[in-house]
């Protein structure tokens, strides 16, 4: 599939980050947080790597992993201790070095999705997981962005990828997809009055689908054969230095075992 070319996602953050300080963008950013916190509590280990569009928004705090590292794309003040400069298409940190990956709206807003989710299964260590964050093509926001005459406004410009092909990408990464979930079923209209009015749509939607919210989240395991699950220790453990090294477009990964049922 040929994508839609876009600018760099340096070019978008001004008008990224204003979209989602408005009402709609805010009360989406909840709904995806709460979701957030339901899973990652339950996912362990030591190195937790956030891939947003926005590394000033704090989508992990609910992880128990402790070294959380965040991905901006460009220099600018006030960025947190943990912040690295990089391009999400080229991750520097070496293969099989990250416990939970998180990527929020990433692969919307890039001109090579494929490429950002292959560098961040190069990244994750067998056993990791994987939670992608995107728009849903199938749900009200869908329509409305396929009705839209102009598409190149945030967020109607993002690539909108529909589960079926987040799957088949998934699946040649060989990360198997253990859950995933959709929410925040209002429609996308910037008044709050006129959202209220749609109440009776959303209602119906959400009761007749459960995978027709504005947003899908994928969560997706690295299994390889012979791997040991991280368990929660109730111990402090000393954190470990993740090496940078130079980017690189080439995932390594080992061979794949089945998904236990």
């Amino acid at each position: 599939m040929v994508f839609k070319r876009q600018p760099p996602l340096d070019e978008w953050l001004p008008e990224l980050r204003q979209w989602f300080a408005t009402d709609l963008g805010q009360q989406l950013l909840a709904s995806e947080r709460a979701l957030l916190d339901r899973l990652l509590p339950t996912m362990f280990g030591y190195h937790l790597l956030q891939i947003s569009i926005d590394n000033r928004l704090d989508l992990v705090h609910e992880s128990p992993v402790r070294h959380q590292v965040k991905v901006n794309p460009l220099t600018e003040l006030g960025l947190p201790d943990n912040a690295v400069i990089a391009r999400n298409e080229e991750l520097p940190f070496e293969n099989n070095s990250i416990d939970v990956v998180v990527l929020h709206h990433a692969l919307d807003f890039t001109q090579s999705p494929h490429q950002v989710l292959r560098e961040a299964s190069r990244v994750l260590r067998p056993g990791g997981y994987l939670l992608n964050l995107g728009f849903n093509p199938i749900s009200w926001w869908g329509v409305y962005r396929r009705l839209k005459f102009n598409k190149n406004t945030v967020p109607w410009q993002g690539h909108f990828i529909s589960p079926q092909r987040m799957h088949d990408w998934l699946a040649l990464l060989e990360l198997t997809v253990v859950k995933e979930l959709s929410d925040y079923y209002p429609l996308p209209f910037e008044k709050e009055s006129w959202r209220h009015r749609s109440r009776l749509i959303e209602a119906m939607t959400r009761r007749c689908s459960s995978h027709c919210g504005a947003f899908m989240l994928q969560v997706a395991r690295k299994d390889v054969g012979g791997m040991t699950p991280i368990e929660p220790v109730k111990k402090q453990r000393k954190l470990i230095n993740m090496p940078l090294v130079e980017p690189s477009t080439r995932g390594a990964r080992g061979s794949v075992s089945e998904e236990k049922n």
